[in-house]
């Protein structure tokens, strides 16, 4: 079964080597005339990102981690199966239509394709691990998936009677994302850091799960509240949002410290280079918070919504940093996928050298400056580096496993 999964992390880290062209392409669109509607490449990219790659890549670790030991794999196969078809059915139609018949089509059975693996997971994980703390973190970042659906169930609705410049069509927009990320993304990998953890002897003690799990549920659910300040809205949803940033900033200390004086015991027991990506994903992880409790003040809040720079700037952030960085390191400790010292230096080197320029950009027009010269044609050369780089690493995860074969 390591062998499917195996190429399970191959399909999913093709799909994020296409959300790379296709963001390189978006890129493109300053420089060159391409004949293609950019906001129907701009849905494809993000859909591809977060559900071919993110989604394909944690599912198939908390299948191996919880699952591969309850003995459903057939159900987990069916369910990859009609996975990809969803996937490669908005891959198609994305391009060609944007939101339209085939493209919600296959979104809408994406979801029922997530709403199978959820109920797989929370009926079917290894009765075992359900005092750990790791596959409680999972069990919820899995709920906030689901949850997270009902922004694009609301997106139909609100297109139909509203419209796209609506309010609320933003809203739901951001509904889904942020309960995508601060909810099943980020739960999950720090699920996924504690069973790592767990399995070298290293486990919090059972009294502070409690309390854990509702610092961790309370940030992810306040937080929200940071993502309606666009509207301008009564004084009561800042401080709603402040105190969600304030309990992630809280639990994220705790995790911290509890960590801080395993680390070293830890780091001996990971596979080459993860470790350095465990860390740069921390790092990530600790400058978004900080983002996110600048959001609150409404100052701030302000030139955040109103700079388009700065959103794309701090979505990459968590996906390409805190998530992705997060995915090679777990990725690598679970023996899914390898990933040289040389590869990870390169994807790092485009992450940094894109994440500057989007936030040197969305300064310079908070302060009315302006740019350097050539400013798109060096963030393009910069955004080719991305699929440069996954090419190598989706080839050198092809041309291992043939090695092991032969």
């Amino acid at each position: 079964m390591k062998s499917a999964l195996q190429k399970h992390i191959r399909v999913a880290l093709l799909y994020f080597l296409i959300a790379a062209l296709l963001g390189a392409t978006l890129r493109l669109f300053v420089q060159i005339d391409i004949p293609a509607q950019y906001r129907f490449l701009v849905h494809t990219h993000s859909h591809i990102a977060l559900l071919g790659w993110v989604y394909v890549a944690l599912t198939t670790l908390l299948y191996k981690l919880y699952l591969a030991p309850a003995g459903v794999s057939k159900a987990y196969q069916r369910i990859f199966i009609f996975t990809q078809i969803t996937l490669a059915g908005m891959l198609l139609s994305f391009p060609v239509q944007g939101y339209a018949l085939f493209s919600i089509l296959f979104s809408t059975l994406f979801i029922v394709a997530s709403y199978f693996f959820a109920a797989l997971f929370l009926k079917k994980a290894a009765p075992e691990m359900g005092n750990r703390l790791s596959f409680k973190l999972c069990k919820w970042a899995v709920i906030y998936m689901v949850i997270s659906s009902l922004g694009p169930w609301a997106l139909g609705a609100i297109m139909n009677t509203l419209g796209s410049t609506s309010v609320w069509y933003k809203m739901s927009i951001y509904y889904y994302l942020h309960f995508q990320y601060n909810g099943w993304f980020i739960l999950a990998l720090m699920g996924i850091l504690c069973y790592f953890m767990e399995e070298k002897g290293f486990e919090p003690e059972q009294s502070k799960h409690r309390l854990w799990l509702r610092l961790f549920n309370g940030s992810v659910v306040l937080t929200f509240f940071l993502s309606t300040l666009f509207t301008k809205p009564h004084w009561i949803l800042y401080a709603l949002g402040g105190v969600g940033a304030i309990l992630q900033t809280w639990i994220l200390l705790l995790f911290f410290f509890w960590v801080l004086p395993l680390w070293k015991n830890f780091r001996s027991h990971l596979k080459s280079g993860v470790a350095a990506m465990l860390l740069s994903a921390g790092l990530l992880l600790g400058i978004k918070n900080d983002l996110q409790l600048l959001s609150a003040i409404p100052y701030f809040a302000e030139i955040a919504f109103s700079n388009l720079d700065f959103v794309i700037g701090y979505l990459h952030l968590v996906f390409l940093g805190v998530v992705s960085i997060g995915l090679f390191a777990f990725l690598i400790q679970s023996g899914l996928m390898s990933l040289s010292r040389k590869q990870f230096a390169g994807y790092l080197t485009a992450f940094v050298l894109t994440e500057t320029l989007i936030f040197y950009k969305g300064t310079a027009i908070w302060l009315r400056s302006p740019l350097i010269e050539n400013y798109y044609l060096i963030l393009s050369i910069g955004s080719l580096i991305f699929p440069a780089v996954l090419l190598w690493i989706l080839f050198g995860n092809l041309f291992q496993h043939k090695n092991h074969e032969s």
